[in-house]
């Protein structure tokens, strides 16, 4: 699309004849909004003229046309009352390139196209945040500047009735502080903490400021699981809940629950931001994602970061006080976290290569088998991981494996959760967000690298979740201790002995 610049305005070129400028058009000329220095801003004219579904829809978001159900004219006639701006998707700063909506700067995810809408025989376009409809030189991105819909909330809207343990409760207050004061707070909860639950009392006390709440996840399934909990708390609260292909991408809520990728459409939307799991993939290793955070948030607002294990620049930000946070450093049943235990088991590598399992793993497995106690173990990726599964169901053919990418990933989880399968395989896929009540858990290869610190003491934290079951042993085996492991145990330790000091475990 081409736009021409007119009277302090700038107009897209399919709607000159269209528009009163008393001008001839053919004498008018067009470029691509990325070619503007500037994109004028029209000051607001009214506050009751507008389409209010438009308002609904564009609140808080920045959008292309083509998502957009409305005529390019109407959008426009919005734009020139100054309810609606215009800003460019791609920005050019000499030689320099960076997506507007995602923040990508890298040069080689941009690509261009000989272009219809702006007839330039290279426009370029973003390749990095494609999946969400094309950002290119010609293309604006569509907000709200007008007032925004009014939140019609109930005077009750928290309805929950449970209890929170000593540390939740402390983590809850932090939390309505940080609310209120439009603060950050990391809250470091160990794995099976009750994270959820804390969040309950500073979404509501938001909520009665007539703010607006996100919570936002890296992964869809977890969106799929907060999404009911959050409903039953907030049961006469309309709550958006966001990630691909979702009926809720248009609804205007109080409460949102999204996907951290779904945040690239949003801008200056939210005045509390919960970003849970901030150490998982992809939030924790994809810049755009933290942009698109950054650009969600409103510029007076509250962001409240949620993880079991913050990496190390976060732990020492914490430890010297530059980085506001509470811990919850015991689990609701007051049981310790278990500890990892280190065993040697040789060169393993070596040993699968032959079509061998170290002698220790194989101890590890028949005794859970002798015992009917369930387990899972962690292999460092799928080869490996096909290799033992070869040589375990010799043992015993229910012995399962799982991965990313098998197509039959959630059966199998089932069948876990159903005591079908004594033992499951799993790569790093399951080491948060499933909860199995009585297992054990080992690692297999424990010095790979794929087995950082986050990562092992998440997988730890599958073991001891259950009130029925708040015990169980977690082993790594290993041909060589690692910082990595050795970190992993030591987090947990630290977290265990200041539990104690707290008075949170009683055993």
């Amino acid at each position: 699309m081409r736009f021409a610049k007119i009277k302090g305005k700038i107009c897209p070129e399919v709607l000159l004849h269209e528009s009163n400028y008393s001008l001839s058009t053919n004498s008018i000329p067009s470029q691509p909004i990325s070619s503007f220095s500037t994109i004028p801003e029209i000051p607001l004219q009214s506050t009751n003229n507008f389409n209010s579904e438009l308002q609904k829809m564009l609140t808080g978001r920045q959008l292309l046309l083509e998502e957009l159900p409305f005529l390019l004219q109407e959008i426009h006639e919005h734009y020139e009352k100054g309810y609606v701006s215009y800003r460019k998707g791609i920005e050019f700063k000499g030689k320099k390139i960076k997506c507007v909506r995602c923040g990508n700067e890298t040069t080689h995810l941009f690509a261009h196209f000989p272009c219809a809408r702006c007839r330039e025989s290279a426009c370029f376009y973003c390749r990095h945040c494609i999946m969400m409809g094309r950002v290119s030189a010609c293309t604006p991105l569509i907000s709200w500047n007008g007032p925004p819909p009014r939140l019609d909330l109930p005077s009750s809207p928290f309805v929950w009735e449970g209890t929170l343990s000593e540390g939740q409760r402390t983590a809850s207050s932090r939390v309505v502080e940080a609310v209120n004061n439009n603060q950050e707070l990391l809250v470091w909860a160990v794995c099976g903490a009750g994270k959820t639950e804390v969040l309950f009392k500073g979404i509501e006390s938001a909520l009665q400021q007539q703010k607006r709440v996100c919570l936002a996840t890296p992964r869809t399934d977890v969106v799929l699981e907060l999404t009911p909990r959050l409903k039953a708390a907030f049961p006469h609260l309309p709550v958006a809940s966001l990630y691909g292909g979702s009926d809720d991408r248009h609804l205007y809520a109080p409460l949102t629950i999204t996907t951290t990728h779904q945040l690239l459409r949003f801008y200056k939307a939210f005045d509390t931001i919960i970003l849970d799991e901030v150490d998982a993939f992809p939030y924790s290793v994809e810049e755009s994602l933290q942009h698109a955070v950054k650009q969600a948030r409103k510029p007076v607002s509250s962001l409240i970061y949620l993880t079991a294990t913050p990496n190390q620049r976060w732990q020492k930000e914490c430890r010297s006080g530059k980085r506001a946070y509470v811990t919850i450093p015991a689990r609701f049943h007051r049981h310790p976290l278990p500890v990892p235990t280190f065993t040697w088991c040789g060169n393993w590598e070596k040993k699968l290569q032959k079509s061998n399992l170290p002698s220790a793993i194989l101890k590890w497995v028949r005794s859970h088998l002798n015992e009917q106690k369930q387990a899972l173990l962690f292999l460092p990726n799928i080869e490996l991981m096909n290799k033992a599964l070869t040589e375990l169901k010799a043992l015993d053919q229910k012995i399962e494996a799982v991965h990313a990418e098998d197509p039959l990933r959630k059966e199998k989880v089932q069948r876990m959760r159903n005591k079908e399968t004594p033992i499951l395989l799993t790569t790093t896929i399951l080491e948060r967000g499933v909860t199995f009540p009585n297992i054990d858990v080992a690692v297999f290869g424990a010095e790979d690298d794929i087995f950082t610190e986050s990562a092992l003491v998440q997988i730890a934290g599958r073991v001891g979740r259950s009130r029925e079951f708040p015990t169980g042993s977690i082993l790594f085996f290993h041909y060589g201790k690692t910082e990595e492991m050795v970190r992993a145990k030591n987090q947990i330790i630290r977290m265990n002995n200041e539990a104690r000091k707290k008075g949170m475990i009683d055993h």
